[in-house]
């Protein structure tokens, strides 16, 4: 059974402490759907954050 992960969408936004937050409730409720997003920090400004969603 082979699993494959599309990204669907990249943002850099702002980076705030409570993003996790909105990531982890995303994550919960849309899981069902085939949806996973994600969350980092970016490598080059400490800054921003980068917001990925991906189809599993």
């Amino acid at each position: 059974m082979e699993s494959r992960i599309e990204v669907l969408s990249t943002v850099r936004v702002e980076n705030s402490s409570d993003l996790y937050k909105i990531v982890d409730s995303l994550n919960r409720t849309l899981k069902k759907q085939d949806l996973m997003f994600g969350l980092a920090l970016d490598e080059e400004d400490q800054s921003k954050a980068v917001f990925t969603i991906y189809r599993t």
